[in-house]
């Protein structure tokens, strides 16, 4: 069974760290229980930071490292250093937009995507956020969140374009392999001008050398990414990969090693019988011609 959170790290450096503190706890051979008795601290708020749901302090990590017998200097400092750069993680350019965000748990999937190194994106029905043109992410906001008022609309159109300045632009971009249904190219999402924009769009993202875009196209049937979309996000180490699934009212991240590997293999499988990037961007200018008509 898949391993399902609903309640997102909000930063790559938090899930490190909670996964640091959980191993070094294991191996001290310690349960919770007898660590919150021997520091006093409230059992259930130490849970909570093995999970990556809540932060902590320099001062409850050092008695942490204590507890479990860690006195070596660099150790020491490498579990500090998380917990530092958790803090400097808290206060993101997408504070400011957090009352239209919180909702769909977008704001935790877009601290994941900031720490990001790397993404694979398979979508069957939509162009990927970070590949939007302006009008068509406003278009597709106010279809798909119908209860959000003009203003709240807007703000999540500003909060796409500074996603995609920060993680594809820049000294050191993040790598974006997406890859596309044909039904994401020839569903009209706003007029026919829009998708003439948006298609123009995909063609020249796909030249940059950290992005490549590929087409399923309908000739090829049936294939193994009819489940639904899926982002797998990638970490620099000692971070592993994550699975993003993304649902109307509860999205959540799948880490577990059989997940990530079968999604991984899901995506390797898409990447192999799509068209390749050239091909690709030649049936987006043949479908661009067609909506010229």
């Amino acid at each position: 069974m898949a391993l399902k959170r609903t309640v997102v790290p909000q930063s790559v450096y938090r899930r490190q760290l909670a996964a640091r503190l959980r191993e070094l706890r294991e191996e001290a051979c310690l349960t919770l229980a007898e660590v919150a008795d021997r520091i006093e601290v409230n059992q259930g708020s130490l849970s909570r930071i093995e999970t990556g749901e809540r932060g902590t302090t320099p001062v409850l990590v050092r008695a942490l490292l204590d507890c479990y017998g860690i006195h070596d200097g660099p150790q020491r400092d490498d579990v500090l250093d998380l917990v530092r750069a958790d803090k400097e993680q808290q206060k993101p350019w997408w504070r400011k937009y957090s009352t239209v965000l919180t909702a769909t748990r977008y704001d935790g999937y877009i601290a994941l995507e900031a720490g990001a190194t790397a993404l694979a994106s398979y979508q069957p029905m939509l162009v990927p956020g970070l590949l939007q043109t302006e009008d068509y992410a406003r278009a597709v906001i106010a279809r798909m969140r119908m209860e959000l008022t003009p203003a709240q609309v807007e703000s999540l159109v500003k909060v796409r374009l500074e996603r995609q300045k920060s993680r594809l632009d820049g000294e050191q971009p993040a790598k974006l392999w997406a890859i596309l249904d044909e039904a994401v190219l020839r569903r009209s999402v706003g007029s026919l001008a829009v998708m003439r924009d948006q298609l123009a769009r995909l063609a020249e993202v796909g030249e940059q050398p950290n992005i490549n875009v590929q087409l399923l196209p309908f000739t090829l049937g049936a294939h193994p990414g009819l489940y639904g979309p899926f982002v797998i996000l990638s970490f620099p180490p000692p971070a592993t990969p994550l699975v993003w699934l993304e649902n109307p009212k509860n999205s959540v991240y799948l880490e577990s090693d059989a997940d990530v590997e079968n999604y991984t293999d899901t995506f390797n499988q898409l990447r192999a019988c799509a068209l390749g990037p050239s091909e690709t961007r030649a049936r987006m200018a043949q479908i661009a011609k067609e909506l010229e008509r």
